[in-house]
């Protein structure tokens, strides 16, 4: 059978009939989002509005200086970008803004339930209320989820930045977590993998262990798989963010396929930060071949150009993936939240159905 056969084109088909077809495919997938981020969705329109209202003139001014702000040099770069961005967000206005901006544009995508990181210690440290982020936050989570029905649950998210005093970041992370959990699901360690030990953490992983608080660490992405070994024993990680480099130890490959640790994969953003080079030589379709349990993901939508919906299309198109995989990875993504079991059950039924009526 050839290739696009598989794929669940016609051989010799048109191509824009294709493209439609794939896009179509992908529409009508019900989807869930496990690895985003609150700060890094914010869409360009809203970062030039914010940094208007609020008098901030080392930021580009218009759509084109946006896109060229967010030419990534490499993943420090991105960092350094992605600091300077969140600097617009000053009030419980502006978070209740991205909030529900981010919300309702993942429900146009078809997203029925996500899980999204925030990392409250970046508004805390300049000066903003807890509260007033946590509020704001929430008002923006409950007015998407009236007008279209999509779930949300955040994840907070400590900043794992080289020459930042942690120790504060991460005490203030897990508070802010502690204090607002059925909200808070998870805890989280973001940013920089290099010369940010997970060791240094474990204290904190371990007191959201202890209070239910998941846990859910960036690692092997930058870095190799030592990374992913060391939130395995120090932080107690049920998931993994993005770990593609798992697959450089077959040791711990068998380890994660067999204690079934589910890996956050985020396809464009590898591109975008210089990790892999292109979609050809990202490693997820041989990730899928290894058994490692594994979802698709969108990272920092705005910033890195991509959506969910847009992921799922370079898994069929850049990265060469089956129909039934692909499937499989929406599937992979219900099954590795921390959703409720009633709408883990729902979301499942509802790509069955879907799916029955699709050519795979």
């Amino acid at each position: 059978m050839s290739s696009e056969a598989v794929a669940g084109r016609r051989p010799g088909g048109d191509e824009a009939s294709d493209e439609a077809s794939d896009e179509g495919f992908v529409d009508a997938l019900p989807k869930v989002e496990l690895h985003v981020h609150l700060e890094g969705s914010m869409h360009p329109r809203t970062l030039l509005t914010l940094a208007r209202r609020h008098g901030i003139d080392d930021l580009p001014t218009d759509s084109d200086g946006v896109a060229k702000f967010y030419e990534f040099r490499d993943f420090d770069h991105f960092i350094d970008v992605y600091l300077a961005a969140v600097r617009v967000l000053r009030d419980g206005e502006d978070f209740a803004l991205l909030a529900r901006e981010t919300a309702l544009g993942l429900a146009a995508q078809g997203v029925r339930y996500a899980e999204i990181t925030f990392t409250p210690f970046l508004h805390i440290q300049r000066g903003i209320d807890a509260a007033e982020v946590f509020d704001g936050v929430e008002q923006g989570r409950r007015e998407a989820e009236e007008a279209t029905g999509i779930q949300l649950r955040w994840v907070t998210d400590i900043p794992g930045l080289p020459g930042m005093d942690l120790r504060p970041a991460a005490e203030a992370t897990i508070e802010f977590a502690l204090s607002h959990r059925g909200s808070v699901i998870a805890l989280g360690l973001g940013g920089s993998e290099a010369g940010v030990p997970r060791s240094q953490f474990a204290d904190v992983f371990t007191a959201a262990r202890d209070a239910g608080l998941h846990r859910v660490p960036h690692a092997g992405e930058t870095t190799g798989p030592r990374t992913i070994w060391d939130s395995l024993e120090y932080l107690h990680a049920e998931r993994i963010g993005h770990g593609i480099r798992a697959i450089d130890d077959p040791v711990l490959v068998d380890h994660l396929r067999a204690q079934h640790v589910p890996l956050e994969v985020c396809p464009t953003s590898n591109l975008r930060t210089g990790v892999v080079a292109d979609y050809s030589g990202h490693p997820l379709s041989t990730m899928i071949k290894m058994g490692l349990p594994v979802s698709l993901n969108s990272d920092d939508p705005p910033m890195f150009g991509t959506t969910l919906r847009d992921e799922y299309l370079h898994a069929l198109r850049g990265l060469g993936l089956t129909r039934r995989q692909v499937v499989d990875l929406a599937v992979a993504a219900v099954d590795h939240s921390f959703a409720p079991t009633a709408l883990k059950a729902a979301i499942r039924a509802d790509l069955a159905g879907v799916v029955e009526g699709l050519s795979l």
